[in-house]
């Protein structure tokens, strides 16, 4: 399996590339500001052909450039209805500090020809991946997350790779300050979402460093909180948009 990222625009939202091998079909997961030059390029050197585009979120940072990846290679785009709306209204869904990075520009958006919905559970076959949909509300209303299995024959054993969104970081969580923030709602995706699943799990964040679900159980404060208390966290500092 190959997966190629790097991170794009002003936000350093990381974008994810992934495929079975080099020279096959392609998904493209969250290409936010600036991104669609670094998918090209990854395109071109693996020789792959983008079949779908991904969206963990509706959050500007991990959506400006879906429709002109998607136009440029017939792409299906792929988002949960709960964020759908931010395709063609993206300033809906940011902060005033954000909005300000953004003054001095004449922007458009649209949505992409082709636009299919998430559901919670779905299993997508794409590009020759499984990915297991995971509805996960609370950084936004139709937050996702994308597990798909990992065959790699060496190195240490992994069950699954997550693409979490702004769900879940290397020490931290998504902010739920924002337009469609919800805390409580936070909490209980990552209380049934994240905390069942395998310590063996590779996660690859909406921003900053890989980590593991095993990591993060033993080390994130917000994790921890969940564990020790099933309380609500508070008072910690959290990531994001």
């Amino acid at each position: 399996m190959l997966i190629a990222a790097f991170p794009a625009g002003p936000w350093g939202t990381n974008c994810y590339v992934a495929a079975t091998a080099p020279g096959a079909e392609c998904i493209v997961i969250d290409p936010g500001k600036d991104a669609a030059e670094g998918v090209a390029e990854v395109v071109r050197e693996h020789r792959l052909k983008p079949v779908a585009v991904l969206l963990t979120h509706g959050h500007i940072d991990h959506m400006w450039s879906v429709t002109p990846v998607a136009g440029a290679y017939d792409a299906t785009a792929w988002i949960h209805p709960g964020d759908r709306h931010l395709l063609a209204d993206p300033m809906a869904g940011i902060s005033r500090e954000s909005a300000g990075m953004l003054l001095g520009g004449d922007y458009e958006f649209t949505e992409p020809d082709d636009v299919a919905e998430l559901t919670d559970g779905a299993t997508l076959e794409l590009a020759g991946l499984s990915l297991v949909v995971d509805h996960t509300p609370g950084h936004t209303a139709g937050s996702v997350t994308f597990r798909t299995p990992w065959d790699a024959p060496d190195g240490p054993p992994i069950s699954e790779v997550m693409f979490s969104g702004d769900l879940l970081f290397q020490g931290s969580i998504g902010r739920t300050d924002l337009p469609g923030g919800d805390h409580a709602a936070m909490l209980r995706s990552l209380s049934a979402k994240v905390l069942p699943l395998a310590d063996d799990i590779v996660v690859l964040p909406g921003h900053g460093e890989q980590t593991s679900i095993g990591r993060e159980r033993a080390t994130n404060p917000f994790l921890l909180d969940l564990i020790e208390t099933g309380g609500e966290t508070a008072g910690r500092v959290t990531r994001g948009l």
